[in-house]
């Protein structure tokens, strides 16, 4: 970014006074603004974190770059080739023609310039962030418009960075987010679920990193009966990313929603942790002997999750797959996401049978291929 770089961050201090600076911002909004009515405008893991922190659970501070910079940064591109218009004429079931897409249009947008005017938003916001400590490590995560909805899930399918440092990692990992959006994953599942295109647009949220001691997941509703009357925990030694990437097996406990009771405790051999890298991001270590096998959560923890995750389904009036980490320094709990469980109720509101004419057809119909919308 060079001495262009260092000039525009310069001018962020010349506005009037840090507090008009921050008001003032244009691309930018932060977690107590907003809210689940936001959503068009932050995407939806933001609308869900601003909603937990309004609604007063601990949540890491943060901010979130608003979707009206992602179209400022997509209408420069359109202007030269088009985006949208080239996802939308894809096929669902044309594998080759969406990679080749994917690639060039993730290409295109990794190499293009940010706006100026971002740069100094995201410049302002990350001091106010960080403060004194601006080598201080956040998390930058996608947050798509079409993510964490009621009606679908497209949890994992854009991309999440984590202990990234430095204003200028910042904001190529912001860059980063936005190309994600052009996954091969991402435009299939869209394809698929015919969600059209022009409705689409990424947010991006940037949070202070935890230092987790354990983290994991946790249900409302059981993930394997559906069973309403429990919430179900999983958990494993250092950051989450291990347990949700499938790398190591996490402990498990199902706990009576109303009793408390634990009827549930499998602790499993928690091999690997990731833990912060060098460089940035993640890497997986060796737990460990004498803790592979001890649980890594108290039962007073686990308690605390329960009485946790009553609180967020009474919010949100349904039932919630929630992400969660103890910082090792305080021990304090911190929700990292939480969004509706749509598996469970999905079958819920699916009929048994689709009503057909000829009886053999709901014969037939199990040998079916689901068809793109």
């Amino acid at each position: 970014m060079g001495s262009a770089f260092v000039s525009m961050v310069a001018a962020v201090s010349s506005r009037s006074s840090p507090e008009h600076c921050v008001s003032a911002l244009t691309y930018i909004a932060w977690f107590d603004a907003i809210g689940l009515g936001d959503r068009p405008q932050v995407g939806g893991k933001a609308a869900s974190l601003g909603e937990l922190t309004r609604a007063g659970i601990r949540v890491p501070p943060g901010y979130v770059v608003r979707t009206a910079a992602f179209e400022r940064f997509l209408a420069a591109l359109e202007r030269v080739a088009p985006v949208r218009a080239a996802v939308a004429a894809l096929r669902c079931d044309d594998l080759e023609a969406i990679t080749a897409c994917s690639r060039a249009l993730r290409r295109r947008m990794q190499e293009a310039a940010l706006p100026q005017e971002l740069t100094l938003d995201l410049a302002a916001a990350h001091e106010r962030l960080l403060g004194a400590h601006p080598d201080q490590p956040v998390a930058v995560r996608s947050s798509a418009t079409c993510e964490d909805a009621a009606e679908a899930s497209f949890a994992g399918l854009q991309d999440t960075y984590l202990w990234v440092r430095g204003l200028a990692a910042t904001l190529e990992r912001v860059r980063s987010c936005w190309a994600s959006l052009y996954s091969v994953e991402s435009i299939s599942y869209r394809l698929q679920h015919g969600f059209p295109e022009e409705q689409v647009a990424m947010a991006v949220v940037v949070q202070s990193m935890v230092d987790a001691r354990t983290s994991g997941v946790m249900f409302t509703r059981s993930p394997t009966t559906g069973d309403r009357s429990v919430v179900t925990v999983e958990g494993a030694w250092g950051v989450g990313s291990a347990v949700v990437g499938g790398e190591v097996t996490p402990d498990r406990w199902v706990l009576g929603k109303i009793t408390g009771e634990i009827s549930v405790r499998d602790i499993s051999d928690k091999h690997i942790q990731h833990v912060a890298a060098a460089a940035g991001g993640v890497e997986a270590v060796a737990v460990e002997d004498e803790r592979r096998r001890v649980p890594c959560l108290s039962d007073e923890e686990l308690q605390e999750l329960r009485a946790l995750a009553r609180r967020i389904e009474r919010h949100y009036g349904r039932a919630q797959d929630i992400e969660w980490a103890i910082d090792r320094a305080s021990g304090a709990i911190l929700l990292l996401q939480s969004r509706p469980e749509t598996v469970w109720a999905a079958k819920d509101a699916a009929p048994v049978a689709t009503p057909q004419q000829d009886p053999l057809m709901h014969v037939m119909s199990i040998f079916g291929k689901p068809q793109c919308r």
